[in-house]
């Protein structure tokens, strides 16, 4: 039996996660995430897959983040039939992220689509509906962690801890093949170790071949001591000039962690006590998801869900859920923390925030979160004179204050020590979701450990040997 793998997505960049593993006659989707980039390429990349969806025989989801799961409701729509495994909690906040970005994407192109018709140019669809997505959500079955599985005659898999969101997994297949039993572990993503809310990554056993992520592949994250202190000076600056703080961030886990850190430091008086909104949709569903599932967080914070009715939350935060609600903060003079997704500043509401704010030099964008290449995050963070949002030129006046410490993603010295715990009968490292700068940085340090570990390009395939 030949086994490969072909890395159709996330492969020397960060988003559309997506690879392929084929055993015989077997082929099983590791991911299947939503590419971000220029409108134009996100249509083309999200729309077209290398292979055809109709021939898999199961899909396999690490966890709930867009750029790993956003892409299933197309993948239904070009005919896969077969079940999507996940955790429990994965299958628990892709019930609402999935149906959400269907929304947003509809939304989105409305918006746009006014702008292409003053301008003479034809409408656009979206990549997907909220139905379309809602449609996805059947076919997703839940394992447990550490509970070995049969998603086929000679594949089994089991889930184990990746610390990195609520129900996030290192994903491991077990290929029966002549040889015996082959192992291929996918990391990506993987968490760090002592953060808040989470367990710490696991390292399965025996593994023979690895794909790890590399996101922070050439760069460590500063302690979060520090890191609060940066966040203390950022946002007591801003409220001495009366401004606004906009903070882009994912609705899941990073707001939660953002608005943890922040309330805090309020009740240490540290800042100011100031209005902190939420604005977005997914908050309170996501809330409640985490409740039903407070069993899968570190020991801390499960004693907390136990004597609290909400660990994550303060009575100066509002939660927004109506579009008015949204638009009245545009009226509202600061200083408040306004935290919205989506956490690179491609779509939702965070951009219209941007749009209102970016140019006013009291205000701050905090960046708390990984930007990728060709996103409008990246180019805040890169702090372009001018950025583009909705097609039209906006001057960058806020300050930006960038800090990583946040991060869920494991640094360059956890990946390595993540790596290192795995040798013994570990063949291979094959290096994705990663900027090519950090995937490089991590091969040259894992060279180091007799590895040959691989970066591969996007629609490469790789034979592994038994």
């Amino acid at each position: 039996m030949s086994v490969t793998i072909k890395f159709c997505g996330g492969a020397r960049t960060v988003t559309g996660s997506m690879h392929l593993v084929s055993a015989g006659r077997c082929k099983i989707l590791l991911d299947c995430g939503l590419f971000y980039g220029h409108r134009d390429e996100y249509y083309a990349v999200n729309s077209n897959f290398a292979f055809n969806p109709q021939s898999l025989n199961a899909c396999i989801l690490s966890h709930s983040h867009i750029d790993h799961c956003g892409n299933l409701p197309t993948l239904i729509k070009r005919g896969y039939r077969q079940n999507i495994y996940a955790t429990p909690p994965t299958k628990g906040l892709c019930r609402y992220m999935l149906p959400d970005s269907g929304f947003v994407q509809e939304k989105d192109i409305k918006y746009v689509n006014k702008i292409n018709k003053r301008k003479g140019l034809p409408p656009r669809l979206p990549l997907y509906t909220r139905k379309e997505a809602e449609k996805s959500l059947k076919y997703f079955r839940s394992i447990q962690y550490h509970r070995k599985f049969p998603v086929s005659k000679d594949i089994d898999l089991t889930f184990f801890e990746a610390g990195h969101i609520l129900g996030s997994a290192v994903s491991v297949i077990d290929i029966k093949t002549k040889k015996g039993i082959m192992k291929i572990a996918y990391a990506v993503d993987l968490g760090r170790k002592d953060m808040p809310l989470l367990k710490d990554p696991e390292i399965p056993n025996d593994i023979n071949y690895l794909i790890i992520e590399s996101t922070y592949g050439g760069r460590n994250h500063g302690s979060i001591k520090n890191a609060e202190g940066k966040l203390t000076d950022a946002i007591n600056r801003t409220i001495k000039r009366g401004g606004k703080i906009i903070i882009p961030s994912f609705a899941l886990e990073r707001t939660q962690l953002a608005v943890f850190f922040i309330s805090e430091l309020m009740k240490r008086k540290k800042i100011k006590r100031i209005p902190i909104y939420v604005d977005s949709p997914l908050a309170v569903n996501l809330t409640d998801v985490f409740r039903r599932n407070w069993e899968y967080f570190d020991d801390i914070t499960r004693e907390a869900f136990l004597r609290e009715k909400d660990p994550l939350g303060y009575d100066n935060i509002a939660y927004i859920r109506s579009v008015n609600s949204s638009k009245r903060l545009n009226n509202e003079t600061g200083p408040m923390i306004i935290i919205s997704a989506s956490g690179m500043c491609e779509n939702g509401r965070i951009l219209h925030h941007l749009k209102n704010n970016i140019e006013n030099p009291n205000n701050t964008i905090l960046i708390i979160g990984y930007m990728a290449k060709n996103t409008l995050g990246k180019r805040i963070v890169e702090k372009n004179e001018q950025v583009r949002i909705f097609g039209q030129l906006h001057e960058l006046n806020a300050e930006v204050v960038v800090i990583n410490a946040f991060s869920a993603h494991a640094d360059e010295s956890g990946l390595v020590e993540y790596v290192k715990n795995c040798r013994g009968r570990l063949r291979k490292v094959f290096i994705v979701h990663g900027d090519e700068d950090q995937s490089e940085a991590l091969r040259s340090n894992l060279k180091k450990l007799n590895l040959k570990p691989r970066i591969p390009s996007r629609g490469e395939v790789v034979f592994l040997k038994s």
